[in-house]
């Protein structure tokens, strides 16, 4: 013990002595998460929108009221001149463009009713449809507090959100980030640990000292369980005082997912570190092998159900995918573990895995 306790200080050392692996353990974590909670959002707002006004009428100057006071749209200068909306669409200062026609005022009480005309730029359709929706919604919301039409008998949905009634869009980004986070921490400075000793020429030294070899991958690996715990504290308390997440599930249950995850990371990052050549070669095939999956197929970004069959079944050797999961269903749902108890034990194989094969292929002899 007092061996392995040695060779742990030693690996703290080469930690804190590296200003760039300081910076890439305790900065990045704390940008990311201002990142994904402050400047990127599910959520979207400020559409700038131009309306043209043909009616003049009090109907459709109460609809332009209710769009303007609304969060969701930045109205620009009126529009006089039809032609001038296809110059503000190329000029990339509206993405929408409302008109009321003349007629607007005389087809209110008609059977058929009035109709107005949406342009919505078709270059970004997932924004283009969330402008048609909200716009509808406020026209609806309109027609059913105003005109008041007796009709017959009347539907009106009642929507309610769970887990999220405030529509906080940093809810959906924080169990991916934290994950994103422990990869890039976990498994990236964890892959040039055993690479940078060779590189060094201390890998000889190591392997002839009585320690015994297999040791040597355990003590590199606890600095950065222990600095990714740090990290995950410091993710929280951010989350809760920063971003307003309240976390509905288990604190216990949560640490023991994010220590089962991280030594996950941990043992793909000594696996890496065993089979690349240098510490370059390693870097790239954690940052670039495992952040871009991390990113793209866990679901945090996009989901994973609208993706082609090849990559939903990629998405399912992606260790973060199912820690985002536990995350998600623990922190923000406040389920317990007999709701995530598949997804720990996929983890829990995925550890014995890579530690096996880490094992397997450090060598204790230099060629």
């Amino acid at each position: 013990m007092k061996q392995l306790l040695a060779f742990v200080k030693k690996e703290f050392y080469h930690v804190f002595r590296d200003r760039r692996t300081l910076l890439i353990l305790f900065g990045l974590p704390v940008v990311q998460i201002i990142l994904f909670g402050f400047a990127l959002s599910s959520e979207v707002k400020n559409i700038g929108i131009a309306i043209q006004d043909n009616a003049k009428h009090v109907v459709s100057q109460q609809i332009i009221d209710r769009i303007q006071v609304s969060s969701y749209f930045k109205v620009q200068q009126p529009v006089v001149d039809y032609r001038d909306i296809e110059q503000r669409f190329k000029e990339g200062s509206i993405k929408c463009a409302l008109i009321f026609p003349a007629q607007f005022a005389s087809d209110i009480n008609k059977p058929g009713g009035a109709k107005i005309q949406l342009i919505a730029d078709g270059s970004d359709p997932n924004t283009a449809t969330i402008a048609a929706n909200y716009i509808t919604s406020i026209v609806d919301g309109y027609q059913r507090e105003s005109l008041n039409k007796k009709l017959p008998y009347q539907i009106v949905p009642q929507l309610k959100l769970l887990y999220n009634a405030e529509q906080n869009g940093s809810l959906n980004f924080i169990p991916g980030v934290i994950a994103l986070i422990f990869m890039i921490v976990s498994t990236a400075l964890t892959s040039v640990a055993v690479v940078r000793e060779k590189e060094l020429g201390t890998m000889e030294i190591l392997l002839v000292s009585p320690f015994n070899p297999i040791m040597v991958l355990v003590a590199k690996a606890i600095p950065y369980l222990v600095l990714s715990l740090i990290n995950f504290m410091v993710i929280l308390l951010l989350s809760v005082f920063l971003l307003n997440v309240e976390i509905r599930g288990s604190l216990l249950l949560i640490f023991a997912e994010s220590i089962l995850f991280i030594i996950t990371c941990l043992s793909l990052g000594l696996v890496i570190s065993n089979i690349a050549a240098s510490q370059q070669t390693a870097m790239l095939m954690s940052m670039m092998g495992m952040m871009l999956p991390t990113l793209l197929l866990t679901g945090f970004m996009f989901p994973v159900e609208n993706m082609p069959l090849f990559f939903q079944a990629v998405s399912h050797i992606i260790p973060s995918r199912y820690y985002y999961t536990i995350i998600k269903d623990v922190m923000l749902k406040g389920l317990g573990f007999r709701y995530v108890w598949k997804e720990t034990l996929i983890l829990m194989g995925m550890s014995a895995l890579l530690l096996t094969i880490a094992l397997k292929k450090f060598k204790i002899r230099l060629s």
